[in-house]
C-alpha cells in the first residue's frame, strides 16, 4: 500500500514498460474534462444571452404600453377638441344628417 502511494507520488506509472495504458485513460480523462468546461462555457453564454433577452423584452413591452398609453390620450376628444381649439377650429353645434342614395336601378 505504502509503496503504491510512493509511486504513483513519484509518477513511476508514467514511465514504467506498461505505460502506454495509464497514458490512454490520462488523455481520454483530460479530453472529457475539456469537453465538459466547454460545455459549461457554453451553457453561461447562454444564460447571459437570456437574461440581456428577457431584460430587452421588459424595455420593449414598456416602450409600447407607453407609447400605446399616449396614443389613447391623443385620440380622445377632448384632446382633439384642446388642439383643433389653438387652430381656430370648434366643434359643431348642429348634429351631422344621415344622407340616403337611392340606386337608380
Amino acid at each position: 500500500m505504502k509503496k503504491n502511494i510512493y509511486n504513483i507520488l513519484k509518477g513511476t506509472f508514467l514511465v514504467s514498460d506498461d505505460s502506454f495504458k495509464n497514458w490512454r485513460i490520462i488523455l481520454f480523462i483530460s479530453g472529457l474534462a475539456i469537453v465538459m468546461i466547454a460545455s459549461s462555457h457554453s451553457a453561461d453564454e447562454k444564460v447571459y444571452e437570456i437574461a440581456r433577452l428577457e431584460n430587452e423584452v421588459k424595455e420593449m413591452r414598456s416602450a409600447f404600453v407607453d407609447g400605446r398609453s399616449r396614443l389613447m390620450k391623443l385620440k380622445m376628444e377632448s384632446a382633439v377638441v384642446a388642439k383643433m381649439k389653438d387652430k381656430g377650429l370648434a366643434p359643431s353645434v348642429i348634429p351631422p344628417k344621415k344622407i340616403k342614395v337611392k340606386s337608380q336601378n
